[in-house]
């Protein structure tokens, strides 16, 4: 196969940033993606109806001109998040869902969920106006190992929200174990699960073996193999629980390269691409449209895209680093060739 057309995907799980480097970054998006979700995390976080649209506005403003892109927002949801707020972000057509992180799990964490308990009457107007609920699916126990925390928050936490609110639809994002894929093949069809790309190609060892390779760092961390072929076995499956969100996360390369390195990896640029290069890699490129272009939009409830791109088998060089405002950010398979490239809508 030399030229695969799909429906334009939507990316279901993305970091934008904010400010003069969300400018360098959005455009990467845009030339694959009809929409996508975009997450909360700046600081302050994004955590009403109201700032999630001078947000939007913001990334409309970075959008390149003539293109349709839709930015789909979210919601931060915190301990102090008022069930009133979930009747508005009903009725918004641009706010798609509420994000719960545990405090300190991620990136711009902090103000998180600490008490779970606490937001079930928030959890309960989520179900009651049919409001999606996406999960950073990760425990912080200090006495938990870091490889183990995401089945450890299914087990303790996430089987019992899904068996109390039953009508509530749930994305595990970022899903990284096959614990994870289990729960969501096992469960009804309220929850789903995003994969994203870095997942699908890399085990634990692309992060440690030869040295530490802080470009690969992202939580949920990597896993070993198992993990791996799992997700991929997951995603190449036609099972419309699972779809594409690339988690795609910038952040400057002093702030990776460093003591303390930032936790995400950067995909944007070549996003589909790189599904692309896992699919082939699986003997599954005629279910890659499906993962990436109709999942997604059906979990959400909203129509499919209309409009088709054109990958192409072409090999071209990653660019070692990209600019991100006064700063530059490394991706993912920098100076590396890929095999598939977009080439045009159609």
């Amino acid at each position: 196969m030399q030229r695969l057309t799909l429906t334009r995907p939507d990316d279901w799980h993305l970091h934008l940033r904010d400010g003069a480097a969300m400018w360098d970054v959005v455009p990467h998006t845009v030339r694959q993606f009809g929409r996508a979700i975009v997450m909360p995390n700046l600081k302050p976080p994004i955590a009403t109806v109201a700032d999630a649209l001078v947000y939007r506005s913001r990334i409309l403003e970075a959008r390149p001109a003539g293109t349709a892109f839709e930015p789909l927002m979210t919601l931060y949801l915190t301990d102090s998040t008022p069930p009133d707020e979930i009747r508005r972000v009903a009725e918004e057509p641009n706010v798609a869902a509420l994000k719960l992180y545990p405090a300190g799990a991620t990136t711009h964490s902090e103000a998180g969920v600490r008490r779970l308990e606490g937001i079930y009457p928030v959890l309960e107007a989520m179900e009651r106006h049919g409001v999606p609920l996406l999960v950073h699916g990760e425990v912080t126990d200090p006495d938990v190992d870091i490889f183990d925390r995401e089945k450890v928050f299914i087990d303790r936490h996430l089987a019992g929200i899904a068996a109390r609110f039953p009508e509530l639809r749930i994305v595990l994002e970022h899903v990284t174990t096959r614990d994870g894929v289990q729960f969501v093949r096992d469960s009804g069809p309220r929850i789903g699960a995003t994969l994203t790309a870095h997942h699908l190609l890399y085990n634990r060892n692309a992060l440690l073996a030869g040295g530490v390779r802080p470009h690969f760092y992202c939580l949920p961390v990597l896993k070993r193999e198992s993990h791996r072929f799992a997700l991929l076995e997951a995603a190449t499956s036609g099972n419309p629980k699972f779809f594409l969100g690339t988690d795609s996360a910038p952040h400057p390369r002093t702030q990776k390269e460093s003591a303390c390195g930032c936790a995400g990896c950067y995909t944007a640029h070549a996003a589909i691409e790189l599904y692309a290069e896992a699919f082939e890699a699986a003997g599954a490129l005629d279910k890659l449209e499906a993962f990436a272009s109709f999942h997604g939009a059906d979990f959400y409830r909203l129509p499919r895209n209309r409009e088709r791109i054109v990958l192409e088998r072409s090999e071209w060089k990653v660019p070692e680093r990209l600019p991100f405002g006064d700063a530059e950010l490394i991706p993912v398979k920098a100076g590396e060739t890929l095999h598939w490239r977009l080439v045009e809508p159609t």
